[in-house]
């Protein structure tokens, strides 16, 4: 893992060729100046075309619980991954890497997919958007199910659009649930190389 700290000034244009390299940052926690890339060699991703939704969770969409947007609290959406939550007592969100993914969805290339109820933001999860590959960042709810149904209107939204790799760094029994897989660093790498060929719109 390299670190480097925030007055090296990382660009995001760099931090799109760490991606197209197969690398994202970290850092340790929130009060942690300093953003290490990481590059896991065993890689969390979801096949588009094997994603899997719960019965349970397919009620709670038909029943359309939550208000589905795109793109309209971005920096909210941030700001709610970065709260503690269950099993999470801090984050590693910094100061950095806030202001780093805000420039690249200024750009186009950062996305949120948000859920709201009775125009009170309930829970989203945010990305960003390569080429044929969306790299998922992180989510939360502060309501039930939030967040899954989130996932959901994700990948429907990459299949429509043609992506072809939906990254989520790691796997949690969680993401296990919808069909998340671990693979070796080599097939991981095929297949970015393989999405960094597609071109695709997100918005």
């Amino acid at each position: 893992m390299h670190r480097s700290e925030d007055r090296l000034n990382i660009t995001p244009q760099l931090l799109l060729k760490a991606y197209s390299c197969g690398l994202f940052p970290m850092a340790e926690s929130a009060d942690d100046p300093e953003v290490f890339w990481v590059e896991p060699e065993v890689r969390g991703v979801i096949p588009l075309e094997l994603f899997h939704i719960p019965k349970s969770l397919a009620k709670t969409c038909r029943q359309n619980r939550f208000d589905i947007r795109f793109d309209s609290a971005f920096s909210a959406v941030i700001d709610g991954c970065a709260e503690p939550g269950p099993g999470r007592n801090k984050t590693w969100i910094n100061r950095t890497i806030r202001r780093l993914y805000i420039q690249l969805h200024e750009l186009g290339h950062a996305h949120s997919v948000e859920a709201w109820r009775d125009d009170e933001l309930v829970g989203g999860l945010y990305g960003v958007s390569l080429r044929g590959a969306f790299f998922g960042e992180s989510m939360f709810s502060r309501e039930r199910d939030a967040s899954k149904v989130c996932l959901v209107h994700l990948v429907r939204r990459l299949r429509q659009r043609g992506y072809v790799l939906l990254d989520t760094q790691f796997t949690t029994d969680h993401l296990k649930r919808f069909g998340a897989v671990d693979i070796p660093k080599e097939t991981y790498d095929s297949l970015l190389n393989e999405a960094m060929m597609v071109e695709t719109v997100f918005a």
